[in-house]
């Protein structure tokens, strides 16, 4: 698989390819539309050499494979390609070819500008792990002897010599008859690399005619700008202009234009220290040491020296022999008789290996957290564990939890179940020097950070023995370690619209979220607050179903009500709109007489009305300045979940109010009971409400007196409410076993 598209690089290494004994070779048909792919095309001339049935050849077409393609192509690809060559331009190729490809990849080369490396590239896009999995198959396939010279050693330790050079063609012969400077520069318009170049340019000589070609896309005020032009003015171009100049210095990039006037027979003048001196170009005349100097050669030229433009016609042909075939085609064939070699090396290493063991997954609470998360958590690893075996894949799965409070006891993982395990864990921090060195050990050569990192410390290895980690919300301590791939469920972005955390906490969630292989959401909203305002890369988020807990009234007490109540459940945190439910409860109770107690269930609500937090402290005023508020309301705090299942059962009805989240589970719960729900009106409980036909009644959260009205008006109507609820059936059809499948390909596709 020759997956790139630079049309001049293919007209010579595809016969280098087939000169050495590879007769089917695959081309993209799909080119990002990028200014970087200006020299690139689309070519079907091999489909036909193919050995591939046509609707399986109609998938690979469809795939642009330059950001990632589908389960479906790569599979195909494993079943007709050995080899692919690839470049870096979105690291999902990257990604993707190293999980799910499994011949050999070569990283082609072709040189980048002095101020970066290939290891800078791979750094930048998080790659080393990448290129760590498939190491033993993996090449820095350089198309110049000295390209790996600079490179980290994980790199360079794979370099693979495959010279890129120029196809023989025909030139149109040169004339010069214009007294005309032949410059190429694209671009000029909005890249500041070339523009600086052209100014330049200009600057260095004002005193020549001068015409640049190169694609403008956008128009540049210089009538000697040509942009776009057609094949014949272009060759009318190189065979009547004078010379050409060639600015370049860079040590480890060519272009191809300057070979091209070589071809035709025009001067070139190019500057010292670039790729021509390394290819022969040193002595000779064209060949200039400054600016001053190039003006002084160009000079000649247009003054017609005849014997000096033969001297530089005749000298700069040794240039050409370095990109010929004839030269290179001895590399190729080395290059390839070693891939060869290899390759069925890999493949008897692949008959041989023992099978593997059974894929682990974990499972990672970061943070102590009861409630709702705690149990989506533990409904996440139940539905990779079903998932699993539902697709025949079964893989191990560990639910890990935080093991330094005295959250947790052992009831509240029962429903866990036998076949997942649970390991607790500490956070240990790690140093950059700490961090780079356990990355070394790890394998990760070359690897560096500046900044502090995490590892889940379980006393033992620090999940190592797992091939992914799942980690539930991006409430990380620092940047994880990145030793593992990494899944992260995002539930909210509360930070978006509450003053929750520092500015400096906030970029680390968000930089965590951006470096995880896959972001899950459960919601339409949290996806676009993940979008829009954590800039994840759609390609890696993905909307999976919520999952519902089963919520049975069995071996629940009928019980006797001695003071009718509805269920406020809640925590202590900022967005749960504490204040405004407490001026709506005051109205409620003061002037429309409601009847109902208000039982209050949620972690740390116990302590809200002598809470000293900012947000809380009007709450406690409130309650001490109104007799009615201190009769009617029970802070019943934490309950254990069989006795939260016991007074939500009992409860004329729910109110949930806080502002913003990603919806609770604490109305699909009561709806499971025959309870019905008052809930704020906010995009996330919306979509609850829809998808599980859940009946919601809404109320204003900014409104203590509509939150009161509504209050009152479901007392009156709550039992009336009950006949709306949805029957038994939706709620199996959201259940973990029902989605479990979907979930399981999603995790299955980061192993």
């Amino acid at each position: 698989m020759w997956l790139l598209n630079h049309t001049s690089a293919r007209k010579f290494e595809i016969p280098m390819l087939k000169q050495c004994g590879i007769s089917q070779i695959y081309f993209p048909k799909i080119v990002p539309s990028d200014i970087s792919f200006r020299s690139s095309s689309v070519s079907y001339e091999e489909d036909q050499n193919l050995d591939i049935p046509a609707d399986e050849l109609e998938i690979l077409n469809a795939c642009d494979w330059y950001s990632g393609a589908t389960p479906e192509a790569w599979a195909l690809a494993n079943k007709y390609f050995d080899v692919a060559f690839v470049i870096l331009h979105d690291d999902a190729l990257f990604r993707e070819i190293s999980r799910y490809f499994s011949g050999l990849v070569l990283y082609r080369a072709y040189g980048l500008d002095k101020t970066l490396t290939y290891s800078d590239l791979i750094r930048h896009f998080g790659l080393e792990t990448h290129i760590r999995n498939m190491y033993s198959r993996f090449y820095f396939a350089e198309a110049y002897p000295h390209l790996a010279d600079i490179e980290e050693r994980y790199i360079s330790h794979r370099r693979l010599y495959l010279p890129l050079g120029m196809a023989a063609r025909h030139a149109t012969p040169w004339l010069g008859d214009e007294k005309k400077i032949y410059f190429v520069c694209p671009s000029i318009g909005f890249n500041q690399y070339y523009k600086d170049i052209y100014e330049s340019f200009r600057r260095d000589f004002v005193e020549f005619d001068y015409v640049v070609a190169g694609e403008q896309l956008i128009p540049v005020s210089d009538p000697k700008v040509l942009g776009y032009v057609s094949n014949e003015a272009h060759t009318a171009n190189m065979t009547q202009s004078r010379v050409m100049f060639y600015h370049s210095q860079e040590p480890n990039h060519i272009h191809y234009h300057p070979f091209e006037a070589i071809l035709a027979g025009m001067p070139l003048v190019y500057m010292a220290g670039g790729m021509l001196d390394r290819m022969g170009g040193k002595g000779l005349p064209g060949r200039a040491a400054s600016i001053k100097d190039a003006r002084r050669i160009i000079r000649r030229l247009m003054n017609g020296d005849k014997a000096f433009i033969e001297s530089i016609r005749t000298s700069q042909k040794i240039l050409l022999k370095s990109m010929s075939a004839e030269v290179l085609s001895p590399a190729w064939k080395l290059g390839i008789e070693r891939l060869e070699a290899d390759y069925q090396a890999h493949k008897q290493a692949s008959i041989q290996r023992p099978k593997d063991r059974l894929k682990r997954i974990a499972v990672i609470l970061p943070e102590p957290y009861r409630g709702g998360t705690l149990r989506g958590a533990i409904m996440l690893a139940q539905a990779i564990h079903m998932g699993s075996l539902q697709c025949g894949d079964a893989v191990e799965v560990i639910f890990a939890h935080r093991e330094d409070t005295d959250v947790y006891e052992d009831d509240d993982f029962l429903e866990l179940g036998e076949k997942i395990a649970r390991r607790p864990f500490r956070w240990q921090k790690l140093s950059s020097t700490e961090a780079c060195r356990a990355m070394h050990f790890a394998g990760h050569e070359g690897w560096f950070t500046e900044v502090t990192h995490s590892v889940p410390d379980d006393g033992m290895i620090q999940f190592t023995d797992c091939d992914l980690w799942v980690v539930v919300s991006d409430r990380l301590p620092t940047a994880l370690l990145p030793v593992r791939p990494r899944v992260m469920m995002i539930y909210d972005y509360l930070q978006r619209y509450e003053n929750v955390m520092s500015r400096s906490n906030d970029l680390n969630f968000v930089q965590g979220a951006r470096s995880a292989d896959k972001i899950f959401v459960t919601t339409e909203f949290t996806k676009n607050d993940a979008l829009q305002y954590a800039g994840v890369d759609p390609r890696r988020l993905v909307q999976v179903p919520m999952l519902i807990p089963k919520f049975s009234q069995k071996d629940l007490p009928e019980g006797q009500v001695v003071e009718p109540y509805f269920l406020w459940t809640t925590n202590a945190a900022p967005h749960k709109n504490h204040l405004e439910v407490m001026r709506a409860l005051r109205i409620y109770y003061e002037e429309y007489q409601g009847s109902l107690i208000c039982r209050v269930t949620g972690v740390g609500t116990s302590t809200i009305p002598e809470s000293k937090l900012s947000h809380l402290k009007p709450v406690g005023a409130l309650i001490k300045n109104s007799n009615l508020l201190r009769s009617r309301i029970r802070w019943l705090g934490d309950l254990p979940d069989h006795e939260y299942r016991v007074q939500l059962k009992s409860a004329q009805f729910l109110m949930h109010a806080a502002r913003v989240d990603n919806g609770t589970f604490s109305v699909i719960e009561a709806a499971q009971l025959g309870v019905p729900s008052l809930s704020t009106n906010y995009p996330a409980m919306r979509e609850m409400n829809e998808w599980f036909s859940l009946n919601l009644s809404f109320m204003d959260g900014s409104s203590a007196r509509n939150m009161a009205k509504m209050l009152k008006q479901m007392e009156e109507s709550c039992q009336a409410l009950r006949a709306f609820l949805p029957s038994p059936d939706i709620f199996e059809r959201g259940g973990v076993s029902a989605h479990a499948r979907k979930y399981w390909q999603e995790v299955k596709s980061c192993l």
